[in-house]
C-alpha cells in the first residue's frame, strides 16, 4: 500500500467510492428485511449474497493475475469503463439539473417494507439477497474493470473492500437508513473519474502505452475536463429548465 503511485491510489479511491454507492443501496434492502423479518433472517441472505460476489470477484482476481497485457484487452476495458462512467455522469448531472429526481434512500426504505408486508419470510429472504447480489455484481463489474491492467487488481479490490466495511460499520451503528450520504455528489466524481480512465486506456488501446505525453499525469487533465464539463452540463440545464417554467408561467 505505501509503494502505490498516484495511479493506483487513483484506482483505490474510484473503486472505493463506485462501491460505497453500490453498498448503501444494498443495506437499505437489507435494513428493510432485517426490521420487518429479523436480523438473522436478513444477515444471512446478505451473507450468502457477499459470498457469491467475494467468490466472482476471487475467481477474476486469479485470472487477472496472468498479467495478460494486449492491446485489445486495454481497448475493450477503456470502452466498458466509458460506458459506466458515461450512464454514472449522466444521471448525476440530470440529477443536479433537477431533470429527474435525486435518489431517495428512506423512501427505497418504505418502498421495501411496503413489498415485504405482502411477502412470507422466505420471500423476504429473497429479497435482500437479490438485493445485495444485484448491487454486488455492479461492484463485482466495476472491479474487473478497473483491475483488468496487471498490477491493478489489488489497489481495486482494496478499496472496493474498505467501500463495504465502510458502510457495515456505518449501517450498523446507525440502524437506519443512510439518507445523509451525498450519493449524488459521489456518483459525480465516480462518474468523471471512470470516463477519465476508460479514455485513457481506450487512446493506449489503440496508439500504445506512449500515447499519453504526460503518462498516468494524464489522469488529473481528464478528470478536470469531465467534471467540469459535468457542472457546466448540470448547470446549463438547471438555467434552461428554469426558463422555461417561467416562460410557462407568463
Amino acid at each position: 500500500m505505501l509503494m502505490m503511485n498516484a495511479h493506483d491510489w487513483g484506482l483505490l479511491t474510484a473503486a472505493f467510492l463506485t462501491s460505497a454507492v453500490e453498498w448503501v443501496e444494498a443495506y437499505t434492502i437489507v435494513l428493510a428485511v432485517a426490521v420487518t423479518v429479523g436480523w438473522r433472517r436478513a444477515g444471512t441472505a446478505a451473507l450468502a449474497a457477499l459470498i457469491t460476489v467475494a467468490a466472482l470477484i476471487a475467481v477474476t482476481g486469479g485470472a487477472l493475475s496472468l498479467g495478460l497485457d494486449m492491446h485489445w484487452l486495454r481497448l475493450a476495458i477503456g470502452v466498458l469503463l466509458l460506458l459506466f462512467g458515461l450512464r454514472w455522469l449522466a444521471k448525476a448531472v440530470a440529477r443536479a439539473a433537477g431533470l429527474i429526481a435525486l435518489h431517495d434512500e428512506a423512501a427505497e426504505f418504505a418502498e421495501t417494507r411496503e413489498e415485504l408486508s405482502r411477502a412470507d419470510h422466505q420471500a423476504a429472504w429473497l429479497i435482500a439477497f437479490k438485493g445485495v447480489l444485484l448491487e454486488g455484481l455492479e461492484v463485482w463489474l466495476i472491479v474487473v474493470a478497473l483491475g483488468a491492467r496487471p498490477g491493478a487488481f489489488g489497489p481495486v479490490g482494496t478499496g472496493a473492500l474498505i467501500g463495504l466495511v465502510a458502510v457495515l460499520l456505518l449501517g450498523f451503528a446507525l440502524r437506519k437508513p443512510l439518507t445523509r450520504v451525498p450519493e449524488n455528489g459521489i456518483k459525480f466524481v465516480v462518474g468523471s473519474a471512470l470516463l477519465s480512465f476508460g479514455t485513457f486506456w481506450t487512446i493506449e488501446g489503440i496508439a500504445g502505452p506512449s500515447a499519453w505525453a504526460w503518462s498516468d499525469w494524464t489522469l488529473l487533465v481528464l478528470f478536470a475536463l469531465y467534471a467540469g464539463s459535468g457542472l457546466l452540463a448540470s448547470q446549463w440545464y438547471r438555467r434552461r429548465a428554469a426558463a422555461l417554467r417561467m416562460g410557462g408561467a407568463a
